[in-house]
């Protein structure tokens, strides 16, 4: 595999590091994660807004030179995990840890010893910055305690699918259904549709990324794969009404999940608690090689 395509499927890490902090956190990181380099902290807010970033990994040595600027860009962008990385002590690295731990960095990893690097290499891997989606499913296992497995998996891809799965089609294929099965499942169980469902659960990550003031709706659109700023406030306003700058304004991530759950989960829970959306009947795969190309299931409104 060529080297950039690796790097693609790898998780990328953006430092402020030392020229000899870079070769080891490149040499712990191999097969890991793809550390990408920066000189200075404009370097990284570019970074931070052009693609999806796993997390910042900082130099307490470099922090201790540009206290201010690393500080309030840990702050615009609070919802990505920050790491610092102690690897010798200067004058000011005191004053430095204390700044970064007042921003919001909660992870010093020091490297002064061989066994920092390996806790370091863990900090990296295991700071994913999707803790608000992990307390996101858990209030929904609750809510939807008791659904059969199939229609979890349903409820879970919403919020664990890559952006880029914006529409039912893509959906069903990751959930390995046909698009008109699984909307006439939702159909005959009288539910909103799935669409409805995959266009509030995309809001609700995106008000996520919008928790980092550092975003722009631009960037918001980019990150979770939207076409252009203008689709995804056209996506904003036929869903809920508002204009993208409205929605930031009114909606945390939390907020939009409360509204997520009162608009399309607890209206319909007796009939959630029943649905059998992707289990495939006898024949199934059969019936729908034949009607292959002839259209929907869906069943008319009078059946």
């Amino acid at each position: 595999m060529p080297q950039h395509d690796a790097h693609r499927t790898l998780l990328p890490i953006v430092t402020l590091l030392t020229p000899e902090e870079r070769l080891h956190v490149d040499a712990i990181g191999e097969g890991y994660y793809h550390a990408i380099h920066h000189d200075n902290v404009s370097e990284v807010i570019h970074d931070l807004k052009s693609r999806r970033v796993h997390a910042m990994l900082f130099s307490v040595t470099y922090t201790g030179r540009h206290i201010s600027k690393v500080t309030s860009l840990v702050r615009e962008f609070s919802r990505i995990p920050a790491v610092a990385l102690l690897s010798n002590i200067e004058a000011k690295a005191p004053q430095a840890v204390l700044a970064l731990g007042q921003s919001g960095v909660c992870r010093l990893v020091d490297v002064r010893q061989a066994s920092g690097w390996r806790e370091l290499r863990g900090a990296l891997m295991a700071d994913s910055g999707d803790s608000g989606y992990r307390t996101i499913l858990g209030q929904l296992a609750i809510d939807l305690a008791g659904v059969p497995d199939d229609c979890w998996r349903f409820f879970e891809a919403l919020f664990t699918s890559a952006p880029r799965v914006a529409t039912v089609q893509q959906l069903s294929e990751q959930l390995n259904v046909l698009p008109s099965t699984l909307m006439s499942r939702f159909f005959r169980a009288q539910l909103p549709a799935p669409k409805r469902y995959l266009a509030m659960a995309r809001l609700v990550r995106a008000a996520r990324l919008f928790e980092n003031s550092g975003f722009s709706v631009a960037n918001i659109a980019n990150h979770m794969d939207y076409s252009s700023p203008q689709s995804f406030g056209r996506h904003v306003k036929t869903t809920l009404g508002l204009t993208a700058s409205e929605f930031r304004a009114r909606y945390d991530c939390l907020g939009m999940f409360d509204r997520f759950r009162e608009d399309l989960i607890f209206p319909y829970k007796s009939s959630i608690l029943t649905l059998r959306p992707l289990t495939n009947p006898v024949g199934w795969v059969e019936r729908s090689r034949r009607r292959d190309g002839e259209g929907s299931d869906l069943p008319s409104p009078g059946k």
